[in-house]
């Protein structure tokens, strides 16, 4: 294998491989093997494709999801839906292409300590492809807010699926709206906060020091943000 290419695609057939393996031995050192055994890769060269072993593969799993939520919005018409559902419709499009045994496990490896960060990370990365990919062009501290907001109704939403034996997963859908709606009751309480002359005046300092957060610049997981030019004097 002599470039970029080659690598992602052995890349891609080491993940397939291991998904035969996930439902029995978890995201684990045993199905990252099985997988490298099976597509003829020597133990070197898959640790090689993958540093961190099967975490690099239940990363790799992940985003292979986000993407295929993002083909499934682009190939719906949105226009007629109100925005919370767009939102509603993009969350279900990322459950439903998803293996609830795979995400299971994958649930239990971001679990532990040293991955909590990166599973956090991955959650935030997947607010961000819904975001973007219903067209959001937030730059100050809204583009911050969204993710948070959306982060937390995927994540509890995702793990409320996992258990849920309805038939078609009704009461996950249920449980969306319900979390979506909450977040909508939300908005309009910040939107009264704002707009009341008296709280006006007395947030008057923190909005303004808000105003002045800015999106990050770069990737999608590049998630710190920047200071304007005024901050920053």
């Amino acid at each position: 294998m002599e470039n970029g290419h080659d690598l992602a695609g052995a890349k891609t057939r080491l993940l397939d491989a291991a998904l035969g393996q996930v439902a029995f031995d978890g995201w684990s050192e045993t199905s990252f093997r099985a997988a490298a055994d099976e597509i003829g890769l020597t133990p070197d060269l898959a640790r090689a494709i993958c540093p961190r072993g099967a975490l690099d593969l239940a990363i790799a799993y992940h985003r292979r999801g986000d993407a295929a939520m993002e083909d499934g919005l682009r190939a719906t018409h949105l226009s007629d839906l109100r925005f919370r559902d767009r939102i509603a419709r993009a969350v279900r499009l990322r459950l439903d292409a998803a293996d609830r045994e795979v995400v299971r496990r994958g649930a239990a490896l971001f679990a532990l300590p040293q991955n909590a960060a990166t599973g956090a990370g991955l959650i935030w990365g997947t607010a961000d492809a819904i975001w973007r990919a219903l067209g959001d062009t937030c730059e100050d501290i809204n583009w911050y807010s969204k993710r948070a907001t959306l982060s937390a109704v995927y994540s509890t939403t995702a793990l409320f699926w996992l258990g849920d034996e309805s038939e078609g997963q009704a009461a996950t859908w249920d449980f969306l709206d319900r979390r979506i709606e909450e977040v909508m009751r939300f908005e309009t309480f910040k939107a009264q906060v704002r707009d009341n002359p008296v709280l006006g005046k007395v947030l008057a300092g923190p909005l303004r020091a808000l105003s002045r957060v800015r999106a990050p610049a770069g990737p999608p997981w590049d998630l710190p943000g920047r200071m304007t030019n005024e901050e920053k004097a």
